[in-house]
């Protein structure tokens, strides 16, 4: 069973509360291990009532739950505190929490979720602490949406901020990747079979490529998006924490801190990566799923003059033991073909092959290297490819696969925010990213932000400019 507790969001009358942070409350809350334990209270600066919030909630629920006392839920369940412009409605606030406590017969166990912008989540934590929101009677945490810090300097003037009002421990940077089920999986998958950890390393595997792909454009982002681009908005973090998940080494335990301890081991081993090891690029007018679709430079708030990437491949090499030689290929970008996730860990080949000259034509018999690929979204699932001889006299080899699907093996995987806040709720930090996490990651790309990297054009409904294609290529055999 969870502990009572009053969950508060920020930012309350945003997208994001809408479409993810209400819904998975009310799958939590509706379960029975939060049964009449917690308790939300949307802040925002909207002069809204606790009516009008609700009303906003049922008709975002109504959208994909039948439940016929749906709105009883909300009554019972959703409240709501204005904050205006004005920094001292802050102590309102803190009146209001204290008041639903008492009347609710709450502990005093408070989060406090900033779904914000993030250039305000200092001044929002700062004034949390100002008026002791964060001293109640119980536990106090503090959750903060990505990007954190918009560079290594920001990011660790942010920790300061946060630290000097909560401790590491009750602190949860939400990467909503890391709630995805198939995410998590990537730990169970490598450490709890032998077959794949005991070929898992630089003697083995030639590639490994990490992709995630997007087919829409910047929509209504791209305020935020021009000022960040690719490297911010998708490398640093989402690609970043696949990659440490992939090349970690086994931690001693399956707690949290031995956990990140690994991820930030996997970092601090990953050498300084080189201008000519990174590939950018944005894409011009072309068509996405039969939609014709415009530049980025067309899209509504762009600049016309705008170097900003959208598209981005980075190179990382690893120098320990286990992966010297092997490298990382992240790759990443939007107006892409499709939507897509997944990680490709490419085996070498054999070393010799036995099928020369056992083709239809006494030719070379080709034989294609192993690949795992790990499907993260969407279609979750694992595929190994392996060659198998196809029936006949001659000698001809035929890439084959075995496949493995979630839904198929479990049904509907839960969203990935349910998950998250599930944790948040029961103090779980495995999936959240530890402060200093996040400063090795941002130490790694820090000084590719103001490099003079190009900036290559790409089309619309391509896999991205054609210099991504020769630099994979050049991996393919490494020395």
């Amino acid at each position: 069973m969870f502990e009572s507790h009053l969950f508060i969001i920020f930012g309350a009358t945003g997208d994001l509360t809408k479409r993810k942070l209400i819904p998975a409350l009310y799958h939590l809350m509706r379960g029975d291990e939060c049964s009449g334990a917690c308790y939300v209270l949307g802040v925002a600066r909207s002069d809204w009532t606790d009516e009008q919030f609700r009303e906003k909630a049922r008709q975002a629920l109504e959208e994909e739950i039948e439940d016929p006392d749906l709105s009883a839920w909300c009554d019972d369940h959703l409240f709501y505190q204005s904050l205006g412009s004005d920094s001292t409605k802050y102590e309102a606030l803190r009146e209001r929490v204290d008041a639903l406590e008492q009347d609710l017969d709450l502990p005093g166990n408070r989060i406090f979720y900033l779904s914000l912008p993030p250039r305000v989540y200092g001044k929002t934590t700062e004034a949390i602490g100002k008026v002791g929101l964060n001293d109640g009677d119980g536990w106090a945490r503090l959750v903060v949406e990505k990007p954190f810090g918009h560079d290594l300097e920001s990011a660790q003037e942010l920790n300061r901020t946060v630290h000097e009002y909560f401790p590491e421990g009750e602190v949860y940077r939400i990467d909503h990747y890391l709630g995805k089920e198939t995410v998590q999986n990537l730990l169970g998958f490598r450490f709890g079979n032998a077959i794949f950890e005991s070929i898992w390393h630089r003697d083995r595997i030639e590639r490994v490529e990490i992709t995630v792909a997007e087919s829409l454009g910047v929509e209504e982002r791209a305020g935020y998006y021009d000022d960040a681009g690719q490297l911010r908005d998708m490398v640093q973090n989402h690609l970043t924490q696949l990659f440490t998940l992939v090349a970690m080494e086994p931690p001693s335990t399956f707690e949290a801190d031995a956990i990140r301890d690994e991820k930030v081991k996997v970092l601090r081993s990953t050498r300084a990566i080189a201008t000519e090891d990174v590939v950018l690029g944005q894409y011009e007018a072309g068509r996405v799923n039969g939609l014709d679709v415009n530049s980025y430079r067309d899209e509504q708030e762009v600049p016309a003059d705008s170097k900003t990437e959208t598209y981005a491949q980075v190179r990382l090499s690893v120098d320990n033991w286990r992966w010297q030689g092997v490298p990382f290929i992240l790759q990443t970008g939007k107006r892409l073909p499709r939507k897509l996730t997944q990680v490709a860990v490419y085996f070498e080949c054999a070393p010799v092959s036995l099928f020369q000259g056992t083709g239809e034509n006494g030719d070379a018999c080709e034989v294609n290297q192993n690949v795992l690929i790990i499907t993260l979204q969407p279609d979750e699932g694992f595929d190994l490819q392996f060659e198998v001889k196809r029936p006949g006299e001659s000698i001809r080899m035929e890439t084959q696969k075995l496949s493995f699907r979630y839904e198929d093996a479990f049904g509907p995987i839960p969203d990935a925010y349910q998950t998250l806040l599930r944790d948040i709720i029961v103090g779980d930090q495995t999936l959240f990213v530890r402060g200093d996490e996040v400063e090795a990651s941002w130490r790694l790309y820090d000084p590719l932000l103001n490099s003079d990297i190009p900036v290559h054009t790409y089309e619309a409904g391509s896999w991205g400019p054609n210099e991504h294609v020769n630099q994979i290529a050049q991996f393919s055999n490494r020395s």
